[in-house]
């Protein structure tokens, strides 16, 4: 069932959002050559229990997961792109780190993701970057209402084909609002002028994540950690979105960010 959200609700929802807004752009600061991903979660860990808020992560437990995910930050590396278990590993110069959170508060939530270079980037490591960021705002802005949710997916596929990248549509965005996944499924390739229209007040999260050489993707032992078939880097970029009469607005904008676009870390 989908629930349209009032604008009170949104406003709520919105609160979330720029709480987890503020605190990945935190984190990214805190990523470094040296940092174990382990710092990154208790960090995460003590500024969400500060602010009173709940992570829609812990305990989390899917049908393709394996058990309670036990952690607020899903954190993966190089080719890593979803899931990615926080575990003991110290960052190194040129890793391509995903960082990925959700969280309530008073009952709403919101759920964003950006992926960085820590030290010095590769080129190739920009420009994949790049691509889910400048696939993130196609979407954003094909996110109309009144339009269909196939805009949406068509507006990622086309961005990923222009960069070169394929397109895999096992995983991708979400309707989101009292819990973290609701409906609909976002897909992150699709036609325009097709599936559901979208109107006022649908929430969604909106998630572009594109492999360098390939659209397969395998799961580590771990039953949580998503990555590259063959091995080549990734990257994720994700905004919660708010369909609204006048367009979209989005909820997790981060600090010195335009208000509508995802900002580059």
């Amino acid at each position: 069932m989908i629930e349209l959200k009032s604008t009170e609700e949104i406003d709520r929802m919105a609160v979330a959002g720029r709480f987890v807004g503020e605190l990945l752009a935190e984190l990214t600061g805190v990523a470094a050559v040296g940092v174990n991903l382990m710092d990154l979660e208790h960090h995460a860990r003590r500024r969400i229990a500060e602010r009173g808020a709940e992570s829609c992560y812990w305990d989390y437990a899917p049908s393709f997961g394996r058990g309670p995910f036990r952690n607020v930050l899903c954190l993966s590396v190089n080719d890593a792109v979803l899931h990615g278990l926080p575990h003991d590993y110290v960052l190194r110069d040129g890793d391509l780190l995903s960082i990925d959170m959700a969280v309530g508060i008073d009952g709403w939530v919101a759920d964003s993701a950006l992926s960085v270079v820590v030290g010095t980037p590769d080129p190739a490591d920009l420009k994949l970057i790049e691509a889910t960021e400048v696939a993130l705002a196609a979407a954003i802005a094909a996110a109309q209402p009144g339009g269909r949710l196939g805009d949406i997916s068509a507006a990622i596929g086309e961005v990923a084909h222009s960069y070169g990248y394929g397109v895999n549509a096992e995983f991708g965005g979400h309707g989101i609002g009292r819990t973290m996944h609701e409906d609909p499924h976002v897909s992150n390739s699709g036609r325009t002028g097709r599936g559901m229209k979208l109107h006022p007040g649908l929430t969604i999260a909106i998630e572009p994540w594109f492999c360098r050489t390939t659209d397969k993707i395998r799961v580590d032992e771990d039953g949580w950690t998503i990555r590259s078939a063959d091995g080549s880097r990734t990257a994720h970029s994700e905004h919660t979105v708010a369909i609204t009469a006048a367009g979209p607005q989005v909820l997790t904008g981060r600090p010195g960010s335009a208000d509508g676009q995802p900002t580059a870390a």
